[in-house]
């Protein structure tokens, strides 16, 4: 099994003991759940606005997928954190840009009591090249 860490200044670094994404025996790439993080400041965006952290979210997603020479066609699984159930349609609206409905990916949204500095939304995601 082959091993590589990827890590990109187009996403934010990690505010814990993980790496942007891993690409595992050279087929799949596991994406670490990202938030609405700004590469460019370091600091969450739109902390009131679910629809524009999703797009932020979105943006980090594919620039790791992007820097493991990947994109949202090689995206089988998404998991999708909310800190409110109520916000799925909102986020859904800017997640349904990035996939066609026919091939999208695998997906599984759960709200959770709290996510890291108090955002919103958060998605991870796994890729196969």
């Amino acid at each position: 099994m082959t091993r590589k860490i990827i890590r990109t200044e187009q996403a934010p670094t990690p505010v814990g003991p993980y790496n942007q994404a891993i690409v595992a025996s050279g087929q799949m790439i596991f994406v670490a759940g990202q938030i609405a993080i700004d590469p460019k400041v370091g600091n969450v965006v739109h902390t009131d606005d679910v629809a524009k952290q999703t797009e932020q979210v979105m943006a980090n997603l594919e620039a790791i997928l992007t820097a493991a020479d990947a994109n949202w066609s090689n995206v089988v699984k998404t998991t999708v954190y909310l800190a409110n159930m109520n916000d799925f349609a909102a986020m859904n609206a800017v997640y349904a840009k990035y996939f066609d409905e026919a091939t999208a990916p695998a997906r599984a949204t759960v709200e959770v009591s709290r996510l890291p500095k108090d955002v919103l939304v958060e998605i991870d995601c796994i890729a196969v090249i």
